[in-house]
């Protein structure tokens, strides 16, 4: 598409919340024309028609500083528009290039952006949206992400208050402190003073109702409430942390609900998608991180050529910097945060399921000074090179296969694997 076809127009689009500018160059070489627009659905898609009309149906290439969003939404329903979503740090330098003082508008913007289109076509790649089901997937799993992230920030902050006032408690649910039974606990019983006044068969019945059924465990956790002391009888103190607790149980009570709903979604979601016993069948892949890959390949098998592009886009592969005699190597830090994380997060999640990926993790992490985020990055760049091959070819990962695969190419790593290995990793 971007060296055959021919746009009536380019247009640069800079958007906004309140107002959207844009630069509009007809192919013809006629004067170009600034236009703004209201930021409402009406007002863009009355300019959409006039544009229409006058290109005559031909397509337009449109410019913008984003992949998603509602005006990417609604722009995509067009079929005569064909939208170039630019990296803003590119634009950011091709303005430094013809502005030094640095001086920006949103109509220089705009015009910077059409002109960015019309030039570097060719080194640009049009917006081709996803499946609806995939595309919906994307956005559950995101924001799963997001919620879990701020469920996480909640605990870690009910730590640190438990510790001020009311230790026992920090005791008893540490380990359980991130589920809802933490959550349950702090509601009815948010001071020492409240929780000793149960009865024993009120917290047993309580304990029992939350999944911890060891009688043992349950006896000597009611003999830790029964002769614990408090740390602080301040009111000063324990009044103020007890309003917190308060607070922060009750937003993680809703965070509980809200993670668990979008579980369920994401999992009758992936039972419908035609690709998820592919990315169902990788090492590592479990409820959470299965759907996470499936949305990073997408179902586009033309979207990506290699697997180095898919590692270079999500930030997998290093970035190498060579001028002269000097050579470096470092981390690529521009790349969508979310989609290293999966990367990141399913590497260490397979070297506990695959003896050759926890032997190839042993290795290069034994090589590069003992540093595990290192060694995982490597080995989900190389877990990467076989799940691109499973996705282009549409097949399921089979560790069988590998490891034939592995033998007839005399590898070290099967050379290794026929020794003893170690029983876990560090």
């Amino acid at each position: 598409m971007n060296a055959t076809t021919s746009f009536a127009a380019t247009i640069g689009l800079d958007w906004a919340d309140q107002k959207h500018d844009l630069w509009i160059q007809p192919s013809d070489g006629s004067k170009a024309q600034h236009v703004q627009l209201e930021q409402t659905p009406e007002a863009l898609h009355a300019w959409v028609a006039k544009l229409r009309e006058r290109f005559g149906n031909r397509p337009v290439a449109i410019g913008i500083e984003t992949s998603c969003g509602p005006v990417i939404s609604a722009l995509l329903a067009y079929d005569f528009i064909v939208l170039f979503p630019l990296n803003p740090k590119a634009l950011k330098d091709y303005r430094a290039a013809f502005s030094v003082s640095g001086a920006k508008d949103d109509r220089t913007d705009a015009q910077l952006i059409e002109q960015f289109v019309r030039l570097h076509r060719h080194q640009l790649r049009a917006l081709e949206p996803d499946t609806e089901m995939t595309r919906q997937l994307a956005g559950l799993v995101e924001n799963r992400r997001r919620l879990v992230d701020e469920r996480t920030r909640f605990v870690n902050q009910l730590h640190a208050v438990l510790k001020t006032y009311y230790p026992l408690a920090e005791t008893l649910l540490h380990r359980q402190i991130k589920q809802p039974m933490a959550a349950a606990f702090l509601a009815r019983w948010p001071d020492l003073e409240s929780l000793q006044k149960s009865q024993p068969r009120t917290l047993r019945a309580f304990f029992y109702r939350h999944h911890c059924r060891r009688a043992a465990k349950i006896e000597e956790n009611i003999a830790q409430i029964q002769k614990a002391q408090p740390l602080t009888t301040d009111p000063a103190i324990i009044i103020p942390a007890r309003c917190l607790v308060g607070a922060l149980v009750g937003m993680l009570k809703t965070l509980h609900q809200v993670v668990a709903d979008l579980d369920q979604q994401i999992v009758q979601l992936m039972d419908q998608h035609p690709e998820a016993p592919i990315f169902r069948s990788f090492p590592g892949a479990g409820p959470a991180l299965a759907p996470r890959l499936l949305v990073a390949y997408g179902t586009h098998r033309d979207r990506f050529q290699n697997a180095d592009q898919v590692a270079q886009l999500y930030g997998v592969a290093p970035v190498t910097i060579q001028s002269g005699n000097s050579k470096t190597t470092h981390l690529r830090y521009r790349c969508p945060k979310f989609g290293r994380q999966t990367f990141h997060e399913n590497a260490a999640c397979a070297l506990k399921q695959e003896p050759w990926a926890q032997l190839y993790y042993l290795q290069h992490k034994k090589r590069h000074d003992n540093k595990h985020h290192q060694a995982c990055r490597a080995l989900a760049y190389k877990l990467n090179r076989i799940y691109f091959a499973c996705w282009k070819q549409r097949e399921k990962y089979d560790p069988n296969r590998y490891l034939e695969a592995l033998k007839q190419n005399a590898s070290p790593l099967h050379q290794q694997l026929q020794t003893p290995t170690p029983s876990s990793c560090e």
